[in-house]
């Protein structure tokens, strides 16, 4: 049961990197740093926020191996290519596949405290880092959804 848990975790983060590649790997340059509206962010600071996130809530959080993470550095990200964010992930995957083998199903319910100070269980924390790295591919597929409607000329929701 232990192993099961952990492997369908790591299952899962692996599907998430499957489908981040997949968005981005052929994206040029311009579409990775494209803004694509007021308080919106483009896909390169989307995948930062994503493989920051994820290594601070499986790391920092539900392991306690601190990261260094900048969460505000995240959101300033520009001008990396596709391989370079694609290497950011990979690495936090890595991470996790050598980090996870350390905990056990009876540390799920060991409380952890963020940076922020708040206590949370240890597997709310895994869980968090999948939930939120999930919403994030959703705004990514959006971003590159209107990406593609921009470099046709067109503009969603204009009228034709």
């Amino acid at each position: 049961m232990e192993t099961n848990f952990f492997a369908n975790y790591l299952e899962r983060l692996e599907n998430l990197q499957r489908n981040i590649r997949n968005e981005i790997q052929d994206l040029p340059q311009e579409a990775i740093d494209w803004v694509p509206g007021p308080e919106m962010n483009p896909t390169g600071v989307l995948l930062a926020h994503i493989a920051g996130s994820l290594r601070y809530w499986i790391g920092d959080v539900a392991l306690g191996d601190s990261s260094g993470r900048i969460r505000e550095s995240e959101f300033k990200t520009y001008g990396l290519s596709a391989v370079e964010l694609l290497r950011r992930m990979e690495a936090v995957i890595d991470y996790a596949r050598g980090a996870l083998p350390r905990l056990r199903l009876s540390d799920l319910e060991q409380k952890r405290r963020t940076e922020e100070g708040e206590e949370v269980a240890c597997g709310w924390a895994l869980l968090h880092a999948l939930e939120h790295g999930y919403l994030h591919l959703g705004h990514l597929q959006l971003t590159t959804q209107l990406w593609a409607e921009h470099a046709r000329g067109h503009h969603p929701g204009a009228q034709e």
